[in-house]
């Protein structure tokens, strides 16, 4: 019998939802959920949001820009000529802390904020301790910041989330499929958008249905990058 051929899928966008309705909540994460929520009304105007890779950071930072039209920079493209513009914004989301961060802007920033009535929401992947903060009022400012943290999804979360990613891209899978997927696959929200993307580029390449098997082979090719 001939093999079937395998067909080279197009390359069609298919972007994350990232929006508050998209917005899936799970124990992992309604903490986080619901202070960002209640924005404005926030128990001191910096919060300090911190989780690992794959726990939902971007989506719940993407989520609360949709509502609030607060201005969203990475944590090391911060500079003190900046602090203006972003104090401008309803809030200020400042990304990746652990990546690095010019202690004189994120100071600045802070103060600049604090007599604006804004708010500051700082992500990353640890908590201050670990930013090598060379500032002691810096560190002070961090110090009496709202920290909340938002955790790897759980085997119910994760199991929504991929019925969602697969729903988003019209892709009707038998729900052993996705039970399959959760208990093998790394706690990351990012994988499981990875990990649909694949399954499906590789279910049409192959004119197949998605089933255990392929999802298998598949997942061992799957890796978060954040």
């Amino acid at each position: 019998m001939a093999e079937t051929p395998r067909q080279l899928p197009l390359d069609l966008p298919h972007d994350a939802a990232l929006g508050r309705e998209d917005y899936l909540v799970g124990k992992s994460n309604q903490a986080a959920f619901e202070l960002l929520e209640r924005w404005p009304d926030w128990p001191s105007p910096v919060i300090i949001l911190a989780g690992p890779v794959g726990s939902g950071k971007t989506h719940l930072v993407e989520a609360f820009r949709d509502e609030t039209g607060a201005e969203v920079i990475q944590a090391r493209d911060l500079t003190e000529a900046g602090v203006s513009a972003l104090v401008a914004a309803p809030a200020c989301v400042v990304e990746d802390a652990h990546r690095g961060v010019n202690n004189t802007a994120l100071f600045h920033l802070l103060n600049a904020a604090r007599q604006a009535g804004k708010t500051v929401l700082i992500t990353s992947r640890t908590w201050p301790a670990s930013w090598k903060i060379s500032l002691p009022d810096l560190l002070s400012r961090l110090r009496a910041a709202t920290p909340v943290e938002v955790l790897e999804p759980d085997d119910d979360l994760l199991r929504r989330v991929l019925v969602k990613l697969f729903a988003d891209r019209q892709i009707g899978v038998d729900i052993g499929v996705v039970d399959y997927l959760v208990v093998r696959m790394e706690r990351s929200l990012e994988v499981a958008l990875r990990a649909v993307d694949a399954i499906d580029r590789e279910a049409l390449a192959g004119r197949v249905k998605i089933s255990k098997p392929l999802a298998g082979r598949v997942l061992e090719t799957v890796t978060g990058t954040d």
